[in-house]
């Protein structure tokens, strides 16, 4: 095998719960992980030496500071292979809470191990992908799991009936360490809806839509809506033009809603790009 091109799976939460601080400085979760269609593009190929990353689409680095390139040497460094050249079309909006970089390591992650044979298992992957990002296990499994650790602690469940999203993101990043400093400082704020972990997972596993509906939520969604108000203003702004949930991605800003069907998902994304250029139709996997 010469040239090996892959899709990059972006996530939601479909329930994010923050158990504690950590004495590592990290946080103790318990997450409903669920991949997404939205998905950047990685094409590798063999070259003679290092690890040459070309992108296109949104900006991103084309160094070490691409998750994307320190998976790549993190596998050469430690099972050695000469060189590979990563081509990278970005389209999962950046620092938004949907793994848009973890899915990029996870990707290549995959990529090399095959264009290589290096001979790693599903699960090896997952553990170097670990070292890489919290999200990056999950990238490397992909479908719906529980997460639980930092999140990299994974225990698949069965896949989620379809649901159609329209993903806003507004013009501004988060800082996920500034959300979970303002965590730290007032531990237990409660969300405009409390994610119900347990129904849901019993939900997930009778294929039970609107069980699922109902558990959706995300504790870190009133840090980030305190920090960033525009983030509650994008849920109010879903829920006012037909969505039936809407939930903040990760630790945001990036929000999803959930419609009852694809037509619907494109009428409301519709009215939502003129303010939100970067309203996006995509659906579960």
């Amino acid at each position: 095998m010469d040239v090996l091109t892959l899709p990059a799976y972006g996530k939601i939460n479909l329930t994010l719960k923050v158990l504690g601080r950590r004495s590592d400085g990290y946080h103790n979760l318990s997450t409903i992980f669920q991949s997404i269609a939205l998905a950047d593009r990685l094409t590798f190929s063999r070259c003679r030496e290092g690890i040459r990353l070309e992108t296109s689409g949104l900006p991103v680095p084309q160094g070490p500071e691409n998750l994307a390139y320190r998976a790549a040497a993190r596998l050469q460094s430690r099972y050695g292979f000469p060189g590979v050249r990563i081509t990278l079309k970005k389209q999962i909006p950046l620092a938004a809470g949907l793994a848009g970089g973890s899915a990029d390591a996870a990707a290549t992650l995959i990529g090399v191990n095959a264009l290589f044979n290096l001979g790693l298992t599903p699960g090896q992957l997952a553990r170097e992908g670990a070292a890489l990002g919290s999200d990056v296990p999950f990238c490397v499994i992909g479908g719906t799991a529980l997460g639980r650790g930092r999140g990299e602690e994974l225990s698949l469940l069965p896949p989620l009936p379809t649901l159609w999203l329209v993903l806003v993101k507004p013009s501004f990043g988060v800082s996920t360490a500034a959300v979970y400093r303002g965590w730290d400082a007032s531990p237990g704020q409660t969300p405009m809806e409390a994610p119900d972990e347990e129904r849901a997972l019993a939900a997930i596993r009778r294929g039970d839509r609107a069980g699922i509906m109902a558990s959706l939520g995300n504790d870190l969604e009133a840090v980030t809506c305190r920090l960033y108000p525009e983030v509650m203003a994008i849920k109010m702004r879903l829920l006012a033009e037909g969505a039936e949930r809407a939930v903040m991605c990760g630790s945001g800003p990036a929000v999803f809603g959930v419609a009852a069907d694809g037509e619907t998902a494109r009428r409301i994304a519709s009215r939502l790009q003129e303010t939100y250029p970067e309203t996006i139709v995509t659906r579960t996997l």
